[in-house]
C-alpha cells in the first residue's frame, strides 16, 4: 500500500484537532469526557499560575475550574492516578489495561538502588496495615526519619514505602488535599469489576497501542509506544504486526517541508476529510500539555524550539523559569513568563517574547489580553499587571 501523503498545514490541524486544541468550547464543561479524550493529565506540584493538571484541562474548556478534577477523584472515582511517562491522571474504565504496568512498575522500583534498604518487610506490613486500620493517610502521618546527610532528592523510608506500593498498585491515591496526597488500600479506591478484569498481557498491550494511535492520530511506533510509555519497544512492533490492517502507512510533512514515515489510525482518512482549518483562538499552554510533550516532534510539525528550563541554572536560561507557549490557530506565535499572586488577587506579566517572523497586529494584542484575563479567572485572581512591555 502506498503511504497517504499528510501536509504540513493538515498534519497541525489534525494534531491540534486529536488534543482538543481547535475547536471553540461549547456548553458546560466536561471534565471527565476532556480526560478521556486525551487518555490521560499529567500531574504536576509546581504552581505558577495553576498547576499543569488543571491547566492542561483549561485549555480545552475555560469553564474549568480546579475542584471540579478533585471531585472525579476523591467522590466519583471515575479517574485514579499512576505513572504513565510521569505522574497522571486517567479514566478508571482504563484500569484493565493497566494491571501490567503495575507489575512493570513495582519491579522497576525493585530493581532501583535508589530505594536502597527502604523495602524493608517489616516496614512494608507496618505501613498496610496502618492504612487498613485508620484509613486514608498521607506521608505526614509516618515519622520514619533519614539517616546519614540530608539532601535535596532524599526521602524518609515510609516515603518510599508509600511510593513503591502505588506504582505497585497495592495502594491508590484517594484523594487530595490541596496537593498532599492521601493512600488508601487499591480494593477500597478501584472498582472491583475494574480491578478484577482479567485481560491477558498481549490484549493490555493491543489495547494501549490502540487507544494511543487513536489519540494522536498518527505517529512513529516509538511515538505510538511513548504515548502511556507503558510497554517495550519489541511489544508495540508485534502489536503493529498483529493489527497491520488497522494501520494506514502516511507520509507527515514537517514544517521544514521534508517527510516523515509513520502510521496513522485506521479512519484517518475521514479524519482528513472532515478536517476545517484550526480557529484563530490564541491559547496559553502548560509547559507539559501534551499537544507539546514530544520536544522532538514539536519541532518537526510546528517549527517551534521550546525547552523548559525550570531546573536550570537562573544564568543558564535563555528564557525564564517557567514560560508558557503561546499558541494561535495552528501557530505557535511566542512565548510568556506570567506569575500569579493568589493572596494578592493579581496576575502578573514578566516577560513575553514573539516568534521570529510574527508581526505585532492589534488584534493579536486584543486576543492576548482575553485569555491572560480568563488565565487569571482560573487563578482566582481578578487583575493582570504588566510588568514588562505590552
Amino acid at each position: 500500500m502506498s503511504a497517504l501523503k499528510i501536509s504540513n498545514s493538515d498534519a497541525r490541524a489534525l494534531w491540534l484537532r486529536a488534543h482538543g486544541l481547535t475547536a471553540p468550547p461549547a456548553g458546560a464543561c466536561d471534565t471527565l469526557g476532556l480526560i478521556r479524550a486525551l487518555g490521560f493529565v499529567q500531574l504536576d506540584t509546581i504552581q505558577i499560575v495553576s498547576r499543569a493538571h488543571h491547566h492542561i484541562l483549561w485549555s480545552r474548556n475555560p469553564r474549568y475550574r480546579e475542584p471540579l478534577l478533585d471531585g472525579l477523584l476523591a467522590k466519583d472515582r471515575q479517574v485514579f492516578e499512576h505513572f504513565t511517562h510521569d505522574a497522571s491522571v486517567l479514566p478508571m474504565e482504563f484500569l484493565p489495561l493497566w494491571q501490567r504496568q503495575f507489575r512493570r512498575m513495582k519491579a522497576k522500583v525493585e530493581r532501583s538502588s535508589w530505594y536502597g534498604g527502604a523495602l524493608e518487610p517489616e516496614l512494608l506490613a507496618l505501613v498496610k496495615r496502618r492504612i487498613a486500620d485508620e484509613g486514608p493517610l498521607s506521608t505526614r502521618d509516618f515519622d520514619t526519619k533519614l539517616e546519614g546527610p540530608k539532601e535535596m532528592w532524599r526521602r524518609p523510608p515510609h516515603k518510599k514505602v508509600l511510593d513503591y506500593l502505588w506504582y505497585a498498585g497495592e495502594l491508590a491515591t484517594s484523594h487530595r488535599d490541596g496537593f498532599i496526597k492521601y493512600y488508601d488500600l487499591a480494593d477500597r479506591v478501584f472498582p472491583a469489576e475494574l480491578r478484577n478484569a482479567q485481560l491477558s498481557d498481549k490484549a493490555q498491550i493491543d489495547g494501549l497501542c490502540r487507544a494511543a494511535l487513536d489519540r494522536i492520530g498518527f505517529g512513529t511506533l516509538g511515538e505510538i509506544r511513548k504515548f502511556w510509555d507503558a510497554t517495550d519497544p519489541a511489544e508495540v512492533a508485534a502489536w503493529a504486526e498483529r493489527d497491520s490492517t488497522a494501520l494506514i502507512p502516511v507520509e507527515v510533512q514537517g514544517a521544514d517541508g521534508s517527510w516523515t514515515k509513520a502510521w496513522g489510525c485506521a479512519d484517518i482518512e475521514e479524519r482528513l476529510t472532515a478536517l476545517s482549518a484550526p480557529g484563530g483562538r490564541l491559547r496559553i499552554l502548560s509547559p507539559f500539555d501534551p499537544a507539546i510533550r514530544d520536544r522532538a516532534r514539536l519541532k518537526r510539525l510546528f517549527g517551534f524550539d521550546y525547552t523548559v528550563e525550570l531546573f536550570l541554572p537562573a544564568a543558564k536560561r535563555q528564557w525564564g523559569y517557567y514560560v508558557y507557549p503561546v499558541l494561535e490557530g495552528s501557530r505557535f506565535v511566542g512565548r510568556i513568563e506570567a506569575k500569579a499572586d493568589r493572596a494578592a488577587g493579581v496576575l502578573s506579566v514578566l516577560k513575553r517574547w514573539d516568534e521570529p517572523g510574527v508581526r505585532a497586529s492589534r488584534a493579536r494584542a486584543e486576543k492576548l489580553e482575553a485569555e491572560l484575563a480568563r488565565f487569571a479567572r482560573l487563578a482566582g485572581v481578578g487583575q493582570v499587571v504588566w510588568e514588562c512591555p505590552r
